[in-house]
């Protein structure tokens, strides 16, 4: 079936972007399409202004420095909260010295060395999520994908991400691009944002416009 017709965007460098609206209508088959995880039948994707349709996923997340935070998952296990780190630091900082240092500073930007011998299995959702956003901060992206990332998650957790999203914003001027239906926490963290229903844009603004 046709998820996506005819939709057309951008998103600004530095931005908080965020897209809206029901299970199933096409959020994250956006992300996908983002990655290069599927293919358009028609239209083209522009990343900084080069057209990557051809692209593999690889090449895309390397060379435009596309980071990806899954709905569901993202993370090993069996491994600690360390080694779920160190196995992805592995594959994306050669030299050890570097590797530890930046997995120190992730652990310590999100409170989280009290709990790096644990294993990722036994930590409650608001850490596995500081986690995998840490995993994906390993390899220093300019563009970031959060995928439904205040999903069953209690308030204080979703205010916690908010403000750690917004934080990422603020130091490191990356492009941030998240999905979720529930409006309220979306809309209260995003410089702008997209209503999508039944496969199409029906809305696109500011927060308070939109509202």
């Amino acid at each position: 079936r046709q998820i996506l017709e005819n939709i057309n965007f951008e998103i600004n460098k530095g931005e908080i972007f965020g897209m809206l609206g029901p299970n199933g209508v096409g959020k994250s088959t956006i992300f996908n399409l983002i990655t290069g995880l599927v293919s358009p039948e028609k239209g083209s994707i522009f990343i900084g202004g080069e057209k990557v349709n051809d692209y593999p996923i690889f090449v895309r997340t390397t060379r435009f420095k596309i980071g990806y935070v899954p709905q569901y998952g993202g993370y090993f296990y069996d491994l600690t909260l360390f080694e779920n780190l160190n196995a992805v630091g592995e594959i994306l900082i050669n030299n050890a010295r570097d590797r530890i240092e930046k997995i120190n500073y992730l652990t310590s930007k999100f409170d989280l060395e009290s709990i790096r011998d644990i294993k990722a299995k036994f930590l409650s959702g608001g850490q596995k999520k500081k986690l995998v956003i840490a995993l994906s901060l390993l390899s220093d992206p300019k563009i970031l994908l959060l995928d439904e990332c205040f999903a069953a998650l209690d308030v204080m957790t979703i205010k916690m991400l908010q403000e750690i999203i917004v934080k990422l914003q603020q130091e490191s001027r990356i492009t941030i691009c998240i999905c979720d239906h529930q409006a309220r926490d979306l809309l209260a963290c995003v410089d702008g944002a997209m209503i999508l229903s039944n496969g199409k844009i029906v809305a696109q603004d500011t927060p308070s416009n939109l509202v």
